[in-house]
């Protein structure tokens, strides 16, 4: 059983570092494979797991962009520096909803991680993302510079939305921030930026939660969540890489389109079987 729980987590780990970037929800798929494989009573299945696996998915980000991230890097000057901060002042204001509404309604949300609500949710966001490129006509922020802090409050409104499973966390944001006339590449990278304070904090409330419901995790667990880490961490570098290539020449269309098909997908594959 060790190895087969391994074998879940490299797969899931693939999946995770895919989908954690791409607009398409990573939990949501997560949950659909392990619907598939009909993993529904082992440690890959459990909450603690699909959260916490993220943390791989987020230290992607750290690396690639440590350098836009780090306001004490020697290289930059004073204004960099200073602008490097105002952009981390617009991300911890765009974690305050999900900080307030998010942390409200976690435990009723674990109630309805079913292929149902995944499978709707892929579908009406999918719909959304194309509403949404053929409408917006104007695009007012270029860079993470003109972005002004009730745009980036805004934006953070809507990530509340990913609490939903299989909205996606980076689908909401990007979707939001389209909506309010940013750029596809601010409107990503902007995605990526709150993830990392925002999946450090679910991470560490479902490891408290864990803890404190007297639950353990064997030296195998700690393994298999480790291996999904990795794994995670080294696709998320391509999948990210990807992403903003693709962003340049094409807009989002593309994803809901997908997010449409493999909802639909779903539906009759768990009607049929």
């Amino acid at each position: 059983m060790f190895i087969v729980e391994m074998l879940i987590s490299v797969l899931l780990g693939i999946v995770e570092g895919i989908t954690e970037w791409l607009p398409i929800s990573s939990t949501g798929h997560m949950i659909l494979v392990n619907e598939f494989l009909k993993n529904d009573n082992s440690f890959t299945s459990s909450d603690i797991y699909l959260y916490v696996i993220q943390l791989g998915a987020i230290l992607a980000v750290a690396t690639l962009y440590f350098q836009k991230l780090n306001p004490f890097a020697p290289s930059k000057t004073k204004e960099e520096k200073a602008e490097t901060w105002d952009m981390w002042f617009k991300v911890v204001i765009a974690c305050v909803p999900a900080a307030v509404i998010g942390l409200a309604l976690d435990s009723y949300m674990e109630m309805i991680e079913n292929w149902q609500v995944v499978s709707a949710m892929l579908i009406v966001y999918g719909a959304a993302f194309i509403v949404v490129e053929n409408l917006q006509k104007k695009t007012t922020v270029h860079n993470m510079k003109e972005m002004d802090y009730k745009t980036a409050l805004l934006v953070g409104a809507f990530q509340v939305l990913s609490i939903i499973p299989g909205t996606s966390r980076s689908g909401s944001t990007i979707l939001g921030a389209k909506l309010l006339g940013c750029s596809r590449s601010v409107a990503a990278e902007f995605s990526f930026f709150l993830a990392i304070p925002v999946m450090f904090g679910v991470s560490f409330l479902k490891i408290l939660k864990f803890v404190l419901e007297g639950q353990v995790m064997t030296i195998q667990n700690i393994g298999v969540l480790l291996v999904g880490m990795a794994v995670a961490y080294v696709v998320s570098m391509l999948a990210i890489r990807f992403l903003m290539n693709f962003v340049k020449k094409h807009d989002f269309k593309a994803f809901g389109i997908y997010r449409i098909i493999l909802g639909i997908i779903v539906v009759l594959y768990f009607m049929i079987f």
